[in-house]
């Protein structure tokens, strides 16, 4: 049913500074209207991947979903309406801000919001990243989340059993990180386990050669950035990347080469008792996380 991730949308007191961080370390291109108290940053031919909105603290508002088609939306409403989830329908105006021709949107059982769309228009003129980076996007969507949530069987239920999600494996290293696709990508959306809070923990942008991620790395280090993990690669996903601290808390993990699931095939799931095969090491105070919120248990 849901094809891929299309946009993300956050708030943060420290909107303006993604001006600077993110073309100079990421290489997204900066497309900000002055007007708007919005920071908008494109990586490929959509109008825009990530939005980050001025607020008062640092939190995840929307995560937006490609559906395909009309036929698509139908299914998801569907589903959402059978398992008892309310799907509200959006107003034109926000249709038009997000760039997709009609979009609803409900709440999983964390409580985050969550909008499908289809359709989403391209950009007038081509992207343009500061540094030449090419990401990889296309049909396996903008990357992938990795949410803390305070009920991880609750919300992985809800995307494997209501949203046609596909569990691809866990790891447990520690703590259990549940790992889910809905397209060859080995992995959309991962969930931790963080009783009494919610959060996001990172997001990951993909990039066509290791060369790029080297890059990327050695720019953020000259800029003194501060690194959640240094240069590794995952046991799972086969992604080798760094993870860097944006200004609103989370982390960005900047990768390359990650694994691709067949769709075709009914692949057992994986189990790993670790994380990756080498590197991704933490600094020697590791960073807590900067965005997870409290949330009641009613």
């Amino acid at each position: 049913m849901i094809k891929s991730l299309s946009y993300v949308g956050i708030s943060s007191p420290a909107a303006s500074e993604w001006r600077r961080f993110a073309p100079e370390i990421l290489g997204l291109q900066d497309v900000s209207d002055p007007s708007e108290e919005v920071t908008r940053l494109r990586m490929d031919d959509a109008p825009w991947r990530i939005a980050v909105h001025v607020g008062k603290t640092n939190a995840l508002e929307y995560v937006g979903w490609d559906v395909g088609d009309h036929d698509g939306f139908e299914a998801v409403a569907s589903a959402l309406v059978d398992s008892g989830v309310d799907l509200h329908a959006a107003d034109a105006a926000l249709a038009d801000e997000r760039g997709v021709s009609a979009l609803g949107w409900f709440r999983d059982p964390a409580g985050f919001r969550h909008e499908i769309s289809f359709a989403r228009r391209q950009a007038d003129t081509p992207f343009e990243s500061p540094h030449a980076v090419k990401f990889v996007t296309g049909d396996n969507g903008l990357g992938h989340l990795v949410f803390m949530v305070p009920d991880m069987q609750a919300v992985s239920d809800f995307f494997l059993k209501v949203l046609g999600f596909r569990h691809s494996d866990d790891v447990e290293a520690g703590a259990r990180i549940r790992f889910m696709h809905c397209n060859p990508r080995h992995h959309t959306l991962a969930l931790a386990q963080v009783p009494g809070h919610r959060g996001m923990h990172h997001m990951m942008l993909e990039a066509d050669s290791l060369d790029t991620v080297g890059r990327a790395y050695d720019r953020a280090l000259a800029a003194n950035e501060p690194m959640a993990m240094s240069l590794g690669r995952h046991a799972n996903d086969l992604m080798t990347s760094f993870y860097v601290r944006t200004p609103s808390g989370f982390e960005i993990e900047f990768g390359s080469g990650g694994r691709l699931m067949d769709m075709q095939a009914g692949e057992p799931v994986g189990q790993y008792s670790e994380t990756s095969i080498w590197g991704h090491r933490p600094p020697e105070e590791p960073l807590v996380p900067g965005m997870l919120e409290p949330i009641s248990s009613a």
